[in-house]
């Protein structure tokens, strides 16, 4: 009996796995439009990518969370090349979060602030799926989030590790909140 269980669980991680490894989020059609644009700092062409959902005119706000506390406003715009103007009537810069947990609480409290109703989530794809949780964890449920991913080419490792971080989160959120005994 032990072993037609271990065998089952198994079983049901490896397919997890897989789908969560070969079915990886796409960009979003860049004809829709949000009240702004959310980009977590890290990999490749995620701000590129937020910087021309601003220049097109789908979203007319922009929040890059997780920056380096040393990075400054015209740094960042020198070396993206971005125009004056839309830094200061656009972008914030938030130097708050460290991590995956900390990006959703400083969106959420920007949004909120911003009184928000619709973002756009930028991130790659192979961080989209726990970026979205973490951020909907976070947010009012009126609160629109549009899944916009960077497509990558993540290691096995990068697919392995960010697999298990998503599944815990959703496992630990189980454990403190069972959906039979709601509040």
């Amino acid at each position: 009996m032990f072993r037609r269980t271990a065998a089952f669980l198994l079983l049901i991680w490896l397919f997890a796995f897989i789908w969560f490894a070969v079915a990886l989020p796409g960009p979003l059609d860049m004809s829709v439009r949000t009240d702004a644009v959310i980009v977590l700092t890290g990999s490749r062409g995620r701000i590129e990518r937020s910087l021309a959902v601003l220049e097109q005119g789908r979203a007319p706000h922009m929040l890059i969370s997780g920056v380096d506390r040393e990075v400054r406003p015209g740094e960042l715009a020198a070396e993206y090349r971005i125009p004056d103007a839309l830094m200061k009537c656009c972008i914030t810069l938030g130097y708050e979060a460290y991590d995956t947990r900390s990006n959703a609480v400083e969106a959420a409290d920007w949004v909120k602030r911003h009184k928000l109703r619709s973002i756009r989530l930028v991130t790659a794809d192979w961080h989209m799926r726990r970026a979205a949780y973490e951020l909907a964890r976070e947010l009012p449920k009126t609160v629109v989030i549009q899944r916009d991913a960077v497509s990558s080419h993540p290691s096995f490792s990068t697919l392995f590790l960010e697999f298990h971080k998503y599944i815990g989160r959703m496992a630990l959120d189980f454990w403190n909140r069972p959906p039979w005994k709601k509040s």
